[in-house]
């Protein structure tokens, strides 16, 4: 098992490597899990970014939200795949210790989008065209996210720690997410058959 530490550092990696070449899921076993988790928060980071553009037409908007949809149902996907194998690698207890509320799972989640805002922070640090007092601002962003990342990492290694000993245990939590399906979401249940 790959360590918290290994798990942030890989992620930063991967962000800097990503926004050079074709971004591609290429591990193998749990970090082939981690990889794919962020490759989607990756992929919804940019989708985003297209998505509150008012200058491109309706059509590339609409085709950007259809995939912030599916990128952010694949990542929680891929966080309920980590907790998954962690349940089977750690064998957390059933009971008879406290329970974590966020799983290691949703704790990589959140590293990995913390990966993703301290590259792109850094950058806003150093464009040229921006203000001197942008970039100050910026700067002391940029300090906070770093600051929040090295936090959740020691969390993430400190609850790996404790589930290994049987100090805290935690469960797999399903999303099911709703909006996607269309046996669950009334507005695609209810449309009319298309002639």
């Amino acid at each position: 098992m790959v360590s918290a530490s290994e798990i942030a550092a890989h992620q930063a990696a991967l962000t800097a490597r990503w926004h050079q070449t074709a971004p591609a899921a290429t591990g193998e076993g749990f970090a082939r899990l981690i990889e794919e988790n962020h490759l989607r928060n990756f992929s919804l980071w940019h989708e985003e970014d297209i998505a509150r553009r008012d200058d491109l037409g309706s059509e590339p908007i609409y085709r950007a939200k259809r995939n912030i949809d599916r990128f952010n149902q694949e990542r929680n996907n891929f966080a309920e795949e980590m907790d998954k194998a962690l349940v089977a690698t750690l064998k957390p207890r059933e009971s008879g210790c406290p329970r974590n509320s966020e799983t290691p799972g949703m704790i990589i989640d959140r590293l990995s989008i913390l990966a993703l805002k301290e590259y792109h922070m850094h950058e806003e640090t150093v464009r040229p065209e921006a203000s001197a007092e942008h970039r100050a601002k910026c700067a002391e962003k940029l300090a906070r996210i770093r600051r929040q990342r090295d936090d959740l990492t020691a969390c993430l290694g400190e609850l790996l720690a404790d589930v290994a000993a049987g100090r805290r245990t935690f469960s797999v939590y399903f999303q099911f997410k709703m909006y996607n399906d269309p046996a669950l979401n009334p507005q695609l249940y209810r449309q009319p058959a298309k002639a």
